[in-house]
C-alpha cells in the first residue's frame, strides 16, 4: 500500500469513527484552510493569470460546499435559536464568498475565515470540556470530508 493509499485510508477511517461535534470542527478546519489558499492566491496579478482565477474559485467552491455541509447538518428542532442563528451565518458566509469570488479580493474571504475560525473554537472547547448535549455524540449520514 502506498503512502497516498494508507493516509487516504487513514483520513477515512478518522472521519467514520469521529463524534458529529469532531465532525463539524474538521468541517472548520478545512472551509478554514480552503478559504486561506483562496487568500493566498489574491493578489493585484490575479486577473492576469488564468491558472490562479482558477484554482481561486476551487478552493472558495470548495469551502462553499463544505459550508451548505454545515447547513444541511443542522437540527433546526433540537437546535431552536443557535440553529437559526447559525443558518444566517451560513448562509451570510456563501454569499460573501459568492462576491468574493466574482469580485476577486481577499477582504470578504478574510472577514468569513476570521469568523469561521472563532465558531471552530467554540466547537472545539465544546468538545474538549464534553459540555455537548447527546444528541450530537452522534454523527449524521449527509456529511463527507473525506475528500
Amino acid at each position: 500500500m502506498g503512502y497516498n493509499q494508507a493516509l487516504s485510508a487513514y483520513r477515512e477511517t478518522r472521519v467514520r469513527t469521529a463524534s458529529q461535534g469532531t465532525l463539524i470542527v474538521m468541517l472548520y478546519d478545512e472551509a478554514i484552510k480552503q478559504i486561506g489558499a483562496a487568500i493566498a492566491l489574491v493578489d493585484e496579478n490575479v486577473k492576469k493569470e488564468p491558472s490562479r482565477i482558477e484554482k481561486c474559485n476551487g478552493h472558495i467552491i470548495k469551502s462553499q460546499e463544505i459550508i451548505t455541509e454545515l447547513m444541511a447538518s443542522l437540527n433546526m428542532e433540537a437546535g431552536g435559536e443557535i440553529s437559526k442563528n447559525l443558518l444566517s451565518l451560513y448562509s451570510y458566509f456563501n454569499e460573501q464568498l459568492l462576491e468574493a469570488n466574482v469580485e476577486k479580493t481577499p477582504d470578504k474571504m478574510i472577514i468569513v475565515r476570521d469568523l469561521m475560525e472563532q465558531l471552530r473554537a467554540v466547537w472545539n472547547q465544546i468538545i474538549t470540556t464534553n459540555a455537548a448535549p447527546s444528541e450530537v455524540t452522534s454523527a449524521p449520514a449527509g456529511i463527507n470530508i473525506a475528500g
